[in-house]
């Protein structure tokens, strides 16, 4: 008989952060919430993350579908980026559709652009979701239930806040960004010669 254990056996990552540009920051003061931003990631290194954000890290605009890398871009300025992790498991189906829906934001970016409207929507949690535009929080939150993933609310509503609290999320980290990725990659170069090692 197949467990849960089993039949969840893959997993993706939510991964909130507060960075210290002035969107940022008016995001913060708007909402009164600790996070400002939120991306996704198909490992727990964070080796890659995905979600809406500027283009060019001292700009705000244009913003659209970005790969985003820790110590890189706009999360390169920074040397304190406190965030929290989420966990959250899928079956290979799940995580299959998850890989697929990347890719297509992956080859199809041009199609796609950040929502201005969006903020302000989300805010006024006003349900509308113009085609092909997302904020980061929306992104994340079609992603999920794309997947399958139980979302409370329409994507469209989503704020950071409430992918803290998603049902099947499981916080692994709370801490500050950039000391969890070396830690993560020490890990790896440690765990890499002793695996070479052994064969």
């Amino acid at each position: 008989m197949t467990t849960a254990t089993e039949q969840k056996s893959r997993s993706v990552f939510v991964v909130v952060t507060s960075t210290g540009t002035s969107v940022a920051r008016a995001i913060r003061v708007l909402t009164k919430m600790p996070y400002s931003h939120v991306s996704l990631s198909s490992d727990a290194s964070l080796r890659e993350l995905y979600s809406f954000s500027r283009s060019f890290c001292r700009v705000p605009l244009p913003a659209t579908f970005n790969r985003e890398l820790i110590g890189e871009g706009t999360l390169g300025r920074f040397d304190r980026i406190p965030c929290e992790i989420y966990e959250i498991p899928m079956t290979q189906a799940q995580y299959a559709r998850y890989e697929a829906l990347i890719q297509h934001f992956v080859s199809c970016r041009k199609m796609y652009s950040y929502s201005l409207m969006g903020l302000i929507w989300v805010k006024l949690q006003k349900e509308r979701q113009l085609q092909n535009k997302f904020v980061c929080s929306q992104f994340v939150a079609y992603v999920l239930e794309e997947c399958g993933i139980v979302i409370d609310k329409p994507p469209c509503l989503c704020t950071p806040e409430d992918l803290r609290h998603l049902p099947e999320a499981r916080l692994i980290y709370r801490g500050e960004l950039n000391s969890y990725y070396r830690d993560q990659i020490e890990n790896m170069n440690i765990y890499m010669p002793l695996m070479h090692s052994a064969v």
